[in-house]
């Protein structure tokens, strides 16, 4: 068993979220109620450190960019948010915020559609058997998910036999992004397990 402080308070947060399982129990909300001010803590300093301090604070003072001031003044209205009475003064700096957004949709155009339909087209059909099946299942596959969106024609007939195997694929497709994340969540449970019974409680090797 381990004689490091920090182990087992480690351990004791562990042991007090997996105790969650049995039912929500003060000592479940206490470890909550810690990794939410901790998490809120580390994420104020790390916005001080990465971004106001070299970004506004720095620039303002010592370059004399006293144009900063501007965003750091909409930054601060943001604030405002949390007041009941004049919460509405934050839906400036939200509404130019939102506005502004629209510059970035070239980008997301070029990075989320355009990118992908240049991938799908150039789906490599030479070499062997396996490669040209492969590229056209994803080339087919492509065209069968977005003839299931399309919704300006009934699915009927072909259309209908198209857009349900578009459907298939959609769901196999979500279906393997969320055996990921059981997988992953799975991963950190077996990390945890290992530290009770390895770090703190040296029962295991």
């Amino acid at each position: 068993m381990s004689h490091e402080p920090w182990v087992w308070v480690a351990a004791f947060f562990t042991i007090a979220i997996f105790s969650y399982l049995w039912k929500e129990n003060p000592l479940y909300r206490f470890a909550e109620h810690v990794l939410v001010g901790i998490s809120v803590g580390y994420l104020v300093c790390i916005t001080w450190e990465n971004v106001l301090h070299p970004k506004l604070v720095e620039p303002i003072l010592k370059n004399g960019e006293y144009v900063l001031i501007i965003p750091g003044i909409m930054a601060a209205l943001m604030l405002f948010r949390f007041s009941q009475k004049i919460g509405w003064i934050s839906f400036w700096p939200l509404a130019f915020l939102i506005g502004f957004s629209g510059y970035a949709i070239p980008t997301v155009i070029e990075t989320n559609m355009l990118t992908q339909i240049q991938a799908t087209v150039n789906t490599p059909l030479s070499g062997g058997w396996f490669e040209l099946v492969s590229g056209l299942f994803i080339i087919l596959g492509t065209l069968a998910c977005l003839v299931y969106f399309y919704f300006s024609y009934p699915h009927k007939g072909v259309v209908g036999k198209t857009a349900q195997f578009g459907s298939m694929l959609l769901m196999v497709s979500f279906g393997a992004s969320f055996g990921f994340t059981v997988m992953a969540r799975i991963s950190l449970l077996i990390g945890r397990v290992l530290f009770l019974l390895r770090d703190w409680l040296g029962v295991v090797s």
